[in-house]
């Protein structure tokens, strides 16, 4: 199955946000066994792109894994190179979308206003990431995609197991899930169980 797909069957995208990745194999572990197989390493935790390697390298196929927070074109070649299956930006970031498109790289473009939206979708990405979707709700993402229902938003940034179905009702094609999804407490008290609990909790919501 393709990133793309993947991204679309399995409505979530887990945002792991994380000081330092040293843990990561565990928790891309948890997160599958909980049922959501799609997960971004963000680069504002240590050791994210080398996380990205070891998680492909253990759990091959059974999981996608991406690089968030991507700000650069560098950053983009190295997390590519690593084996990143696809990269997320936090804002329109152009470069980051060209080394995507270059790489054949799906790629999830952060924006906010309907007219950056539209430009990251007319630039090449993917995905739009509306960021940060607490701002307007779901009501937002169904006013963005009337006179624009070409976009395929993906709302990230307080979305929970609570109101994430009404994301995907009101028209988005997945939701990025962090913090409700990846407790940093439980990840530090090595409770992976606690992990694969919230993941079986959000691909419960979404269904």
């Amino acid at each position: 199955m393709d990133i793309n797909t993947a991204i679309l069957t399995s409505k979530i995208v887990a945002v792991v946000r994380l000081d330092s990745y040293e843990r990561a194999v565990d928790v891309a572990r948890a997160l599958q066994r909980g049922g959501v197989p799609v997960l971004e390493f963000t680069l504002t935790g240590r050791g994210a792109i080398d996380a990205v390697a070891r998680v492909r390298s253990e759990l091959g196929s059974s999981v996608h894994v991406g690089i968030g927070t991507a700000l650069s074109a560098r950053d983009t070649e190295d997390a590519i190179a690593a084996g990143a299956q696809f990269v997320v930006t936090p804002a329109l970031r152009p470069d980051v979308i060209a080394c995507c498109k270059r790489h054949s790289i799906p790629v999830a473009c952060g924006a906010l206003t309907p007219s950056e939206l539209l430009e990251a979708h007319e630039l090449g990405a993917d995905f739009v990431k509306l960021f940060p979707a607490s701002v307007g709700g779901p009501r937002y993402v169904k006013d963005v995609l009337a006179p624009l229902p070409f976009l395929k938003i993906i709302p990230t940034g307080g979305v929970s197991p609570e109101n994430a179905r009404q994301y995907l009702d009101a028209g988005a094609v997945a939701v990025g899930l962090g913090g409700n999804l990846i407790p940093a407490a439980a990840v530090g008290s090595g409770d992976f169980a606690a992990v694969e609990h919230a993941a079986r909790a959000c691909a419960a919501a979404v269904r």
